[in-house]
């Protein structure tokens, strides 16, 4: 606005080019982003979803999902409530789940409720954690498999 006062002719220019590219560069770069598997999503506290998710790259839960995850990497953060299977490389649970974990590595901290089997090759569980369900350790390929197909896609 000051630089305005300084050259009239040059300010009203520059801020109007620049205003229609940056939305549309952003809103290309978010899908590239997304295709890859770069970013992570995240599911806000507000947000509920009904359905199956797969992503390649990282998803935080904050909110609520009714259906099955499966990811690279799955955080289901203190205030979520997630009901479903989660299948990633790693799993942390701070939040509500109900349904069965497969993942390499899970860990399921203080604030953690997790009712369901959890599949695995390592599990920590923090003093504080309610846990109902079964482990299993597996080897790594076992505990894998049902990643593989959100990695290709």
């Amino acid at each position: 606005m000051f630089s305005r006062d300084s050259k009239p002719t040059t300010a009203p220019t520059t801020p109007a080019s620049p205003a229609s590219p940056a939305p549309a560069s952003t809103a290309e770069t978010a899908p590239r982003t997304a295709a890859r598997g770069a970013a992570l999503s995240i599911i806000s506290p507000d947000l509920t979803i009904k359905g199956n998710m797969t992503c390649a790259g990282d998803i935080q839960i904050d909110g609520h999902v009714e259906g099955d995850v499966e990811s690279h990497s799955v955080k289901i953060g203190e205030g979520a409530d997630m009901r479903g299977t989660i299948t990633a490389e790693t799993v942390r649970v701070c939040g509500t789940v109900q349904g069965e974990i497969k993942a390499v590595t899970v860990a399921l901290e203080k604030t953690a409720k997790v009712t369901g089997n959890i599949v695995h090759q390592t599990l920590s569980i923090d003093a504080g954690a309610h846990f109902e369900g079964q482990c299993r350790r597996t080897d790594s390929a076992s505990a894998g498999e049902g990643k593989r197909p959100a990695a290709k896609r």
